[in-house]
C-alpha cells in the first residue's frame, strides 16, 4: 500500500475565482504604480522650472591664437622680457561682451595694452569690448594681450592662454608658437 499525501487546500483568493486573484494583482501593483508616476511628475517640474540646468551656447570663439617666438636663439629670446600675442575673438551671442583679463602659465603676469603712442609706450587697458556678433583682433600693432616675463617657450609648439570674459566666463586656447614678427 503507498501512502499518498493530502491535496493542498485551495487559497482563499484562488478559491473564489479569477477576479479576486485579479484584485491582488492591482492592490500588489498599485504602490509601486503610484511611486514611479510622482517621481515623474516631480522630476518633470523639476526639468521645466530650470533646475536641470539647460545647454550653455558657445559664445565665444577665438579664430586666431598665436604667440611669435621673441628670437630665433633662446640666447635673444632670454634677454626680451615681453611677448606680444596674436587674437582673434569673436561674439557670437546677441549682446556684448567684455575680454577683462588674459592668463597664462608660461608668464608672471598677462597685460590687456592699447596700441603704442607716438613714442611706443602702450597704455594699460582694464578691458576690451568684443561687440554682439562681432569680432576684435589683438595685435602687437593695436590692441593686445602682453605676456610680461614669460618663460621660455620658444622651442613649444603652444602657449597655453585663459581668457577671462564678463559674461562667457573662462575661454581656454593653445595659442601657436609662429616665427618672430608672425601671426
Amino acid at each position: 500500500m503507498t501512502a499518498t499525501a493530502p491535496a493542498p487546500a485551495a487559497s482563499p483568493a484562488r478559491a473564489g475565482g479569477g477576479l479576486a486573484g485579479l484584485a491582488e494583482v492591482v492592490r500588489a501593483a498599485a504602490a509601486p504604480l503610484i511611486s514611479a508616476t510622482l517621481i515623474t511628475a516631480l522630476l518633470a517640474a523639476w526639468v521645466v522650472s530650470g533646475g536641470a540646468g539647460s545647454v550653455t551656447r558657445v559664445r565665444i570663439q577665438i579664430t586666431l591664437a598665436a604667440v611669435p617666438m621673441r628670437a630665433y636663439l633662446a640666447s635673444r629670446a632670454s634677454a626680451i622680457h615681453q611677448a606680444p600675442t596674436y587674437l582673434t575673438v569673436r561674439n557670437l551671442s546677441s549682446r556684448p561682451d567684455e575680454l577683462l583679463s588674459v592668463r597664462s602659465s608660461l608668464a608672471r603676469h598677462v597685460v590687456l595694452a592699447g596700441p603704442p603712442g607716438p613714442h611706443g609706450a602702450r597704455p594699460t587697458l582694464s578691458g576690451l569690448v568684443v561687440p554682439a556678433h562681432g569680432s576684435i583682433t589683438l595685435s602687437p600693432l593695436s590692441d593686445d594681450a602682453v605676456l610680461l616675463d614669460p618663460a621660455r617657450y620658444e622651442s613649444q609648439m603652444t602657449v597655453p592662454l585663459t581668457l577671462v570674459f564678463r559674461h562667457a566666463g573662462q575661454v581656454r586656447v593653445d595659442a601657436m608658437v609662429t616665427a618672430p614678427g608672425t601671426p
